[in-house]
């Protein structure tokens, strides 16, 4: 059966579950995203009440797309992980050496399961420790649904889009989520840069699907590599510090070199 005639019986359960689409031609947009398995775990979570409305494209990274959503009024943000056309070399380099995840199978399908879960639960540890994140709400397959970072259905913007008033002042606030996100919920981010931080009424953090534990055998060449990005996009807006300083504050070590 064809994606467009599977999508469209899609529409019509959820027609007859009460389920409103919003800019529905955005909905319908490849087979890399809508295939067999994903539109079972959309159906599952529209079935258990986490969605009420499903509306258009937020946004499209390397390995997911996001929609938003609805709940009850609420909005959301529906993360959809690819599943045939996720980047297995990439993924396995961070779920490899993650204790959480020692025996995921190793088949695409169920390394993207994992890494679902996987950013389900740094999201909840990153939040539990304080860091402005989006709320984890509820995952299946490979699907994640968050709390929704914007206003009247308009996404912030990355911080590399935005207008930032006081940049000095927003580094150092970046550079304090770092800290607590490593000594508080013992995490490193491992992608940390201007793409994945909104700004609004503060900076948020995001897209934490390959963010690792401080035990992780590259811990600390992922948790340098976001210093070495943060200090990169600031460098041109304020004055900022040596990146070795931030990295011996953070892990309370006291090296001279990476």
């Amino acid at each position: 059966m064809s994606t467009e005639k599977r999508i469209d019986q899609f529409d019509k359960k959820l027609e007859e579950m009460g389920v409103r689409l919003k800019d529905a031609d955005h909905f319908k947009v490849s087979d890399d995203v809508f295939d067999d398995v994903t539109l079972l775990a959309l159906y599952k979570l529209v079935h258990k009440k986490w969605l009420s409305v499903i509306g258009g494209s937020i946004s499209t990274g390397k390995e997911a797309n996001v929609f938003y959503g609805e709940r009850d009024g609420a909005g959301v943000a529906i993360k959809i992980y690819r599943i045939r056309t996720a980047n297995f070399t990439t993924m396995s380099s961070y779920i490899v050496g993650d204790r959480r995840f020692s025996r995921v199978k190793k088949s695409r399908k169920e390394l993207v399961f994992a890494w679902t879960k996987k950013e389900f639960s740094n999201l909840a540890r990153a939040r539990d420790a304080g860091i402005p994140v989006p709320e984890p709400l509820v995952w299946d397959r490979n699907i994640l649904i968050m709390s929704y970072l914007g206003k009247n259905e308009i996404p912030f913007p990355q911080l590399k889009n935005a207008d930032i008033d006081d940049p000095a002042g927003i580094y150092e606030i970046v550079l304090k989520y770092i800290d607590i996100l490593y000594k508080k919920a013992e995490l490193v981010h491992g992608d940390l840069s201007e793409f994945n931080i909104l700004y609004g009424d503060k900076p948020y953090i995001i897209d934490m699907g390959q963010s690792v534990t401080r035990d992780h055998p590259r811990a600390y060449q992922f948790l340098m590599r976001d210093i070495s990005n943060i200090n990169r996009f600031f460098r041109k807006r304020c004055d900022v510090h040596k990146e070795i300083e931030i990295f011996n504050s953070v892990t309370g070590l006291d090296v001279s070199e990476p």
